[in-house]
Protein backbone atom coordinates (compact mmCIF):
# COMPACT_ATOMS: atom_id res chain seq x y z
CA UNK A 1 0.00 0.00 0.00
CA UNK A 2 1.61 3.33 -0.98
CA UNK A 3 1.91 5.78 2.41
CA UNK A 4 0.11 8.90 0.26
CA UNK A 5 -2.81 7.17 -1.98
CA UNK A 6 -3.96 9.66 -4.45
CA UNK A 7 -7.05 11.17 -4.21
CA UNK A 8 -9.76 8.75 -5.26
CA UNK A 9 -8.15 5.59 -3.77
CA UNK A 10 -8.05 7.62 -0.24
CA UNK A 11 -11.96 8.18 -1.16
CA UNK A 12 -12.73 4.54 -1.71
CA UNK A 13 -10.96 3.53 1.59
CA UNK A 14 -12.94 6.62 3.35
CA UNK A 15 -16.42 5.51 1.86
CA UNK A 16 -15.74 1.66 2.80
CA UNK A 17 -14.97 3.04 6.50
CA UNK A 18 -17.70 5.01 6.86
CA UNK A 19 -20.23 2.91 4.98
CA UNK A 20 -19.73 0.33 7.16
CA UNK A 21 -19.98 2.90 10.10
CA UNK A 22 -23.17 4.59 9.01
CA UNK A 23 -24.66 2.77 6.63
CA UNK A 24 -24.99 3.52 3.32
CA UNK A 25 -26.93 6.60 3.37
CA UNK A 26 -24.03 8.00 5.68
CA UNK A 27 -23.42 11.55 4.00
CA UNK A 28 -20.50 12.25 1.63
CA UNK A 29 -19.68 15.32 3.47
CA UNK A 30 -18.81 13.12 5.93
CA UNK A 31 -16.75 10.37 3.68
CA UNK A 32 -14.73 13.57 2.26
CA UNK A 33 -13.97 14.66 5.61
CA UNK A 34 -12.60 11.09 6.67
CA UNK A 35 -10.71 11.18 2.73
CA UNK A 36 -9.19 14.80 3.75
CA UNK A 37 -10.84 15.93 0.65
CA UNK A 38 -13.74 18.59 -0.77
CA UNK A 39 -16.96 17.05 -1.30
CA UNK A 40 -17.22 18.07 -4.76
CA UNK A 41 -13.96 15.96 -5.41
CA UNK A 42 -16.09 12.97 -4.66
CA UNK A 43 -18.54 14.02 -7.55
CA UNK A 44 -15.51 14.90 -9.78
CA UNK A 45 -14.31 11.60 -9.10
CA UNK A 46 -17.19 9.40 -8.81
CA UNK A 47 -19.70 11.21 -10.50
CA UNK A 48 -23.01 9.84 -7.69
CA UNK A 49 -23.01 7.87 -4.24
CA UNK A 50 -24.43 5.01 -6.62
CA UNK A 51 -21.01 4.85 -8.69
CA UNK A 52 -18.77 5.37 -5.35
CA UNK A 53 -21.04 2.67 -3.76
CA UNK A 54 -20.26 0.05 -7.20
CA UNK A 55 -16.33 0.76 -7.16
CA UNK A 56 -17.01 0.03 -2.87
CA UNK A 57 -18.24 -3.46 -4.06
CA UNK A 58 -15.96 -4.09 -6.41
CA UNK A 59 -13.69 -3.39 -4.08
CA UNK A 60 -14.97 -6.10 -1.14
CA UNK A 61 -15.07 -8.30 -4.28
CA UNK A 62 -11.81 -7.99 -5.39
CA UNK A 63 -10.20 -7.98 -2.29
CA UNK A 64 -11.82 -11.36 -0.99
CA UNK A 65 -11.33 -12.98 -4.38
CA UNK A 66 -7.47 -12.30 -3.87
CA UNK A 67 -7.18 -13.38 -0.17
CA UNK A 68 -9.43 -16.67 -0.86
CA UNK A 69 -7.61 -17.55 -3.67
CA UNK A 70 -4.26 -16.97 -2.26
CA UNK A 71 -5.69 -19.19 0.70
CA UNK A 72 -6.32 -22.14 -1.14
CA UNK A 73 -3.41 -22.02 -2.97
CA UNK A 74 -0.68 -20.81 -0.39
CA UNK A 75 -1.95 -23.93 2.18
CA UNK A 76 -1.66 -23.67 6.35
CA UNK A 77 1.54 -20.94 6.46
CA UNK A 78 -1.21 -18.47 4.20
CA UNK A 79 -3.69 -19.43 6.69
CA UNK A 80 -1.84 -18.16 9.41
CA UNK A 81 -1.00 -14.95 7.94
CA UNK A 82 -4.15 -13.89 7.17
CA UNK A 83 -5.28 -14.89 10.66
CA UNK A 84 -3.13 -12.46 11.77
CA UNK A 85 -3.98 -9.91 9.92
CA UNK A 86 -8.05 -10.44 10.53
CA UNK A 87 -8.41 -6.75 11.67
CA UNK A 88 -7.63 -5.11 8.12
CA UNK A 89 -10.51 -6.78 6.73
CA UNK A 90 -13.07 -5.32 9.93
CA UNK A 91 -14.13 -2.20 7.79
CA UNK A 92 -14.28 -4.21 4.82
CA UNK A 93 -16.57 -7.16 6.18
CA UNK A 94 -18.58 -4.14 7.52
CA UNK A 95 -19.32 -2.50 4.31
CA UNK A 96 -20.15 -6.04 2.96
CA UNK A 97 -22.19 -6.24 6.09
CA UNK A 98 -24.40 -2.75 5.34
CA UNK A 99 -24.89 -3.95 2.10
CA UNK A 100 -26.65 -7.08 2.53
CA UNK A 101 -28.81 -4.85 5.44
CA UNK A 102 -29.71 -2.51 3.05
CA UNK A 103 -31.02 -5.19 0.27
CA UNK A 104 -32.70 -4.68 -2.77
CA UNK A 105 -31.03 -5.88 -6.09
CA UNK A 106 -27.42 -4.38 -5.77
CA UNK A 107 -27.62 -6.54 -2.81
CA UNK A 108 -28.49 -9.63 -4.74
CA UNK A 109 -26.36 -8.68 -7.18
CA UNK A 110 -23.30 -8.52 -4.79
CA UNK A 111 -24.02 -12.01 -3.26
CA UNK A 112 -24.06 -13.43 -7.13
CA UNK A 113 -20.80 -11.23 -7.64
CA UNK A 114 -19.15 -13.53 -4.53
CA UNK A 115 -21.01 -16.93 -5.40
CA UNK A 116 -19.20 -16.23 -8.68
CA UNK A 117 -15.58 -15.95 -6.98
CA UNK A 118 -16.36 -18.63 -4.71
CA UNK A 119 -16.18 -20.55 -8.00
CA UNK A 120 -13.38 -19.34 -8.90
CA UNK A 121 -11.16 -19.87 -6.14
CA UNK A 122 -12.47 -23.20 -5.29
CA UNK A 123 -12.06 -24.23 -8.89
CA UNK A 124 -8.05 -22.94 -8.20
CA UNK A 125 -8.02 -24.73 -4.91
CA UNK A 126 -8.89 -28.00 -6.81
CA UNK A 127 -6.19 -27.51 -9.19
CA UNK A 128 -3.40 -27.12 -6.33
CA UNK A 129 -4.53 -30.17 -4.91
CA UNK A 130 -6.52 -28.23 -1.45
CA UNK A 131 -9.96 -28.71 -2.80
CA UNK A 132 -12.22 -31.80 -3.37
CA UNK A 133 -13.83 -31.81 -6.30
CA UNK A 134 -17.82 -31.49 -6.59
CA UNK A 135 -20.46 -32.91 -8.43
CA UNK A 136 -22.06 -29.45 -8.70
CA UNK A 137 -19.45 -26.86 -8.07
CA UNK A 138 -21.94 -23.66 -8.79
CA UNK A 139 -24.47 -25.28 -5.83
CA UNK A 140 -21.33 -25.78 -3.98
CA UNK A 141 -19.81 -22.41 -4.51
CA UNK A 142 -23.85 -20.51 -3.67
CA UNK A 143 -24.29 -22.62 -0.46
CA UNK A 144 -20.77 -21.37 0.95
CA UNK A 145 -21.20 -18.07 0.33
CA UNK A 146 -24.70 -17.84 1.91
CA UNK A 147 -23.34 -19.88 5.13
CA UNK A 148 -20.30 -17.32 5.82
CA UNK A 149 -22.20 -13.74 4.44
CA UNK A 150 -24.97 -15.08 6.84
CA UNK A 151 -22.86 -15.72 9.91
CA UNK A 152 -21.39 -12.63 9.44
CA UNK A 153 -24.66 -10.89 9.22
CA UNK A 154 -26.24 -12.28 12.46
CA UNK A 155 -22.58 -11.24 14.11
CA UNK A 156 -23.07 -8.08 13.09
CA UNK A 157 -22.09 -5.98 16.78
CA UNK A 158 -24.27 -2.78 15.97
CA UNK A 159 -27.60 -3.45 14.27
CA UNK A 160 -28.85 0.38 15.15
CA UNK A 161 -28.03 3.50 13.08
CA UNK A 162 -24.45 2.89 13.91
CA UNK A 163 -21.57 0.81 13.96
CA UNK A 164 -18.64 1.79 16.20
CA UNK A 165 -15.64 1.71 14.23
CA UNK A 166 -13.06 1.50 16.73
CA UNK A 167 -15.26 -1.96 17.99
CA UNK A 168 -14.69 -3.21 14.09
CA UNK A 169 -11.10 -4.59 14.50
CA UNK A 170 -12.18 -6.45 17.81
CA UNK A 171 -15.05 -7.50 16.39
CA UNK A 172 -13.63 -9.10 13.38
CA UNK A 173 -11.18 -11.20 15.37
CA UNK A 174 -13.48 -12.80 17.74
CA UNK A 175 -15.80 -13.37 15.06
CA UNK A 176 -12.30 -15.12 13.20
CA UNK A 177 -11.52 -16.91 16.21
CA UNK A 178 -14.67 -18.25 16.91
CA UNK A 179 -15.34 -19.70 13.82
CA UNK A 180 -12.23 -21.12 11.95
CA UNK A 181 -11.92 -24.22 14.21
CA UNK A 182 -15.52 -25.31 13.75
CA UNK A 183 -15.34 -25.13 9.78
CA UNK A 184 -11.70 -26.56 9.29
CA UNK A 185 -13.10 -29.17 11.35
CA UNK A 186 -16.28 -29.41 9.15
CA UNK A 187 -14.64 -29.15 6.12
CA UNK A 188 -11.68 -31.51 6.68
CA UNK A 189 -13.84 -33.90 8.43
CA UNK A 190 -17.03 -35.01 7.02
CA UNK A 191 -20.23 -34.65 9.28
CA UNK A 192 -21.45 -37.76 8.01
CA UNK A 193 -19.89 -41.38 8.24
CA UNK A 194 -20.69 -42.18 4.67
CA UNK A 195 -22.85 -40.85 1.81
CA UNK A 196 -25.98 -42.81 2.01
CA UNK A 197 -28.15 -39.54 2.89
CA UNK A 198 -27.06 -37.46 -0.27
CA UNK A 199 -27.12 -40.95 -2.80
CA UNK A 200 -31.06 -41.26 -1.36
CA UNK A 201 -31.96 -37.49 -1.57
CA UNK A 202 -30.16 -37.83 -5.15
CA UNK A 203 -31.90 -41.15 -6.08
CA UNK A 204 -35.14 -39.51 -4.62
CA UNK A 205 -34.84 -36.44 -6.87
CA UNK A 206 -34.01 -38.06 -10.00
CA UNK A 207 -37.17 -40.05 -9.56
CA UNK A 208 -39.32 -37.13 -9.30
CA UNK A 209 -38.02 -35.20 -12.51
CA UNK A 210 -38.71 -38.73 -14.72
Amino acid sequence: MRENPPGEERILRAALQRFAVDGLSAPLRRVAEDAGVSAGLIIHHFGSRENLLRLCDERALEVTRREKSTLLTGGSGELLVQLAQAEEYAPLAGYVLRRLQDGGPLAAQLVEDFANATEDYLAEGERAGSISPSRDPRARARVLTEMALGALLLQLPGRGDTLDLAELPAWMRQHTQRMVAPLLELYSIPLLTDRSMLDAYLASDTEENT
